[in-house]
């Protein structure tokens, strides 16, 4: 990101790196897809390596990965990555 004063809420950066869900809505019908990719491929991939890691490698817990390990547990591993790295992104605009 080269300016973060353009995002007005740390949560818009996860859209920016396209790691919000894309959505497809024509009348009644409302669904939610796959992330929708849009943004620099490089930063979704750091993300989602450093959300990988941190699910996986860190040994000593800490609250993002507990919840990441809840909800690998709901929805699925890679949802839980893709959602870590959502709110990676969130932390580290906020910092």
């Amino acid at each position: 990101m080269e300016d973060p004063h353009r995002f007005a809420r740390s949560d818009d950066v996860g859209a920016y790196a396209g790691l919000v869900p894309r959505r497809s809505q024509s009348g009644e019908r409302d669904t939610n897809g796959h992330i929708s990719k849009a943004g620099d491929p490089m930063l979704r991939k750091a993300l989602y390596e450093a959300a990988n890691s941190a699910l996986c490698q860190v040994k000593r817990p800490f609250a993002l990965q507990a919840w990441g390990r809840r909800m690998a547990e709901a929805k699925g591993a890679k949802r839980a990555r893709t959602a870590v790295a959502r709110k990676l992104a969130a932390l580290l605009h906020s910092l």
